[in-house]
């Protein structure tokens, strides 16, 4: 009972969070009812009453409250013994929630005092926590808009699936759409009308489909488009509802990898066969490796890399592809997946944290996390061991042969991020070597993100100004044993700065893509929890664990967020193309917290520059309705690649068509029609950028140009007024940049923005200028 409780009080929190305030009402007037869709007036059901409080009274006493609800109900118990009343509100609403009929909250309605009712109705809640999070609502916004993505169909290349995994149940599902070519290759038929489909490429030989050895592509189809499943948590933590993006989206399933990586050939196959099979958005978890040359590791040019040509020939047949921008950040040229016809997605954080903090013995307390929070720690103060630190003995890694010549047995044992093993292993490693707990120190380029990690004994992940503490405390302990313990405290909400860049995120600028700034837009990527294939944990976290959801960082969960999210403007605008919908999620991101400060950066927790965040972190109400786009076309990006300097044959291993360069004009590749602006500039230097936007807004629409100027830069828009008499209507503008007598050095980036405001929309392109 008390944990249906948790959950009406958070729905109510919702409900007005989203709705915004009621109209002011009198006694008698009625605001409307929620119609029984399902035509059953007569059936019982929960519905909450939102009633005013009687003329002339104070605060009343709970029974007092209580009795005033129940006045409202024809009666106070069912036929079957069970009572009407199930919550009376005290403060979060003026009313009360009730088992009754339709007919009778209809009768209801008109009782004095009486203002609104609508049933109760369930909302993703706190686990994956990032719907909510992100501002997803079944009651009204984008997922009442586009039925939770009903009907579209989002292609998954990764590991596999865990078939049975009840995120992937389809209850409530229809079946796929009429268009609908794929087939499904499970060794047993588990498919459904969620899962519709399934096929494994593994070098031209048969694959079983359902081998999740990873368990990475289960917990990415989750995050994409995982059904409701209550009760979902980690080892007892982060309890709730667990919900994807597009929870009533299908999901097809194309096994390009195995843990040990992906092939080249396996993932064209399997985008191949994702085109043929007509899903709507392609989501690729998957990194593109570096070419090797005389000079070093170089980026792999579009020709020759198979996730750029696939996703091309897939925006050929209107599908979006989302693709990880990679985990080598804090570094500025790492990303990838930088095409410009792909959607890269880099991660951000949540507020949500599983708290995990510890108390060193001179009282000073650090507030870490870790999903494993054991009861039975006492919190007890233990000496601290930190193997390889100055003369400590040992090796610093807390990998399998940093133990010896130091005693870690009964310690709290200090581990450094890195040294290629991971967290949970070197829990593992201490674990085998006798200590009783461990703290995970980051190193400087870990910055502050931390991750909530199943650990195999009471563990805590401190960030980098944290792990400084713990140093300079260590080394001043010279007459005394330093001494350190954890506190766990469980799933906590409200962390700021949220959401922020995380550190591990790959940084632009491309070394590769010709000016395009990327990642295109940042999502939540960080502790992100969804499905889990049971009996699949590739270092056995914890042996007596049952859980079938685990916690998982990376721009690769970030991306099916993106994937899910395209998916529901792929419904609700069923006309867009790949470009339109990509368009819609960069010019709507924020760039503002949630405490309207600039978005930071988890690397140093300063302000994150647009290499970091691209556009900003999506925002997936406003992208529904984003006023204006901006339209891409196949023959657009032949133009850029010519503008590249590739062959014409490179060119056409691309593009599947035959390509002359010299037929085509006006090939700069800063041209191309992309929602962000990214130039270089040498000083004095001019630049006139041409940009087309199309209206989808309304009728009579008129947009003003608002600048914030990159430093050193002056820009100038022409015209600064854009009018549009109806729909679908398209205005071209030119952006003029000229550097000014206050250019930043060579080599340094400024930035600024671009905004086209009306009385209903603000369409934002950020301004990157590399000075030259």
């Amino acid at each position: 009972m008390e944990k249906s409780k948790s959950v009406f009080f958070s729905f109510a929190f919702l409900f007005f969070s989203f709705s915004g305030p009621s109209p002011l009402v009198t006694f008698g007037q009625l605001l409307p009812i929620v119609e029984d869709q399902e035509g059953n007036a007569s059936r019982i059901q929960t519905y909450i009453i939102h009633v005013q409080r009687p003329a002339g009274t104070k605060l009343l006493s709970d029974a007092d409250r209580e009795n005033w609800h129940k006045s409202f109900l024809p009666n106070t118990t069912l036929d079957t013994g069970e009572p009407r009343l199930v919550y009376s509100y005290r403060n979060v609403i003026g009313g009360f929630a009730a088992r009754l009929t339709h007919d009778e909250v209809t009768a209801m309605a008109s009782v004095d005092g009486f203002l609104h009712a609508h049933r109760d109705e369930r909302l993703p809640l706190l686990t994956t926590y990032t719907p909510a999070f992100l501002g997803l609502s079944e009651r009204d916004g984008i997922w009442y808009a586009s039925c939770s993505g009903k009907g579209a169909i989002i292609g998954v290349l990764d590991t596999g699936i865990s078939p049975t995994h009840p995120s992937f149940d389809d209850k409530g599902m229809p079946p796929p759409p009429h268009e609908w070519r794929g087939h499904c290759d499970f060794r047993e038929p588990l498919c459904n009308d969620k899962l519709v489909g399934a096929a494994a490429f593994r070098g031209g030989r048969p694959a079983p489909v359902e081998t999740d050895d990873s368990g990475h592509g289960t917990h990415v189809a989750g995050v994409a488009a995982g059904s409701f499943v209550d009760g979902a948590a980690v080892l007892g933590d982060a309890k709730g509802t667990s919900a994807g993006m597009a929870p009533r989206a299908h999901l097809a399933i194309y096994k390009v990898c195995s843990k040990d990586g992906c092939d080249d050939s396996d993932i064209l196959a399997g985008i191949d066969q994702a085109i043929h099979d007509e899903v709507d958005v392609l989501s690729i978890s998957i990194g593109s490796r570096p070419r090797s040359s005389i000079a070093g590791s170089q980026p792999r040019p579009f020709y020759e890399d198979s996730i750029a040509i696939g996703s091309y020939a897939a925006t050929r047949h209107r599908i979006l592809t989302c693709v990880a921008a990679g985990n080598d950040g804090p570094y500025q040229g790492k990303v990838v997946g930088d095409a410009p016809w792909i959607l890269t997605v880099g991660a951000s954080s949540t507020d949500r944290r599983l708290r995990a903090t510890v108390r060193l013995g001179n009282g000073t307390e650090l507030d870490g996390e870790s999903a494993y929070q054991p009861s039975s720690f006492d919190s007890t103060l233990l000496p601290i061991a930190f193997p390889g630190y100055d003369d400590q003995g040992g090796r610093r890694g807390c990998g399998n042969d940093s133990f010896g010549g130091i005693d870690v047995k009964g310690k709290m044992v200090l581990c450094e991020t890195g040294y290629n093993v991971s967290n949970i292993e070197k829990g593992e490693f201490v674990k085998k070597a006798g200590g009783a707990a461990m703290i995970v120190l980051n190193q400087r380029e870990q910055g502050f993100t931390t991750f909530s990690e199943a650990h195999v004994l009471p563990a805590a992940h401190l960030s980098f100004s944290d792990a400084l503490v713990i140093e300079s405390y260590f080394d001043s302990s010279t007459n005394n044993t330093p001494m350190a313990t954890i506190i766990f405290k469980g799933t906590q909400f409200g962390s700021r700065p949220s959401p922020a860049v995380a550190s591990f995120s790959s940084r632009g600028p491309s070394l590769n893509n010709g000016g395009i700034l990327k990642p295109d837009i940042i999502g939540p990527g960080v502790n992100i929890l969804a499905a889990w294939p049971p009996n699949v944990a590739p270092t056995n976290q914890v042996s007596t664990s049952t859980s079938t959801f685990n916690f998982l960082s990376g721009t690769s969960v970030a991306t099916p967020h993106l994937s899910g999210i395209a998916a529901l403007l792929k419904n609700t605008h069923p006309h867009w193309s790949p470009a339109e919908i990509k368009s819609a999620i960069m010019t709507t991101a924020d760039r503002v917290d949630r405490d309207w400060k600039p978005i930071a950066d988890e690397y140093n927790g300063g302000a994150a520059s647009l290499f970091a965040m691209g556009a900003g972190q999506v925002n997936a109400s406003t992208a529904n309705n984003p006023g204006l786009v901006y339209e891409l076309h196949s023959h657009h990006y032949i133009r850029y690649l010519c503008g590249l300097g590739y062959t014409e044959q490179q060119i056409m291993a691309i593009t599947q068509h035959q390509i002359k360069c010299s037929n085509h004009h006006d090939i700069g590749i800063e041209r191309l029609n992309y929602p962000s602006i990214s130039v270089s500039l040498g000083s004095p230097a001019r630049k006139t950028i041409r940009r087309k936007v199309k209206n989808v807004g309304q009728d009579n629409a008129v947009y003003f140009a608002e600048i914030e100027e990159p430093a050193g830069v002056e820009v100038e828009v022409s015209p600064y007024r854009l009018e549009f008499d109806r729909l679908y209507e398209r205005r071209h503008f030119y952006v003029i940049l000229t550097t000014n007598g206050t250019t930043p050095g060579k080599g340094q980036v400024s930035e600024g923005q671009l905004s086209w405001v009306s009385s209903k929309h603000v369409v934002r392109s950020p301004i990157s200028v590399v000075f030259s």
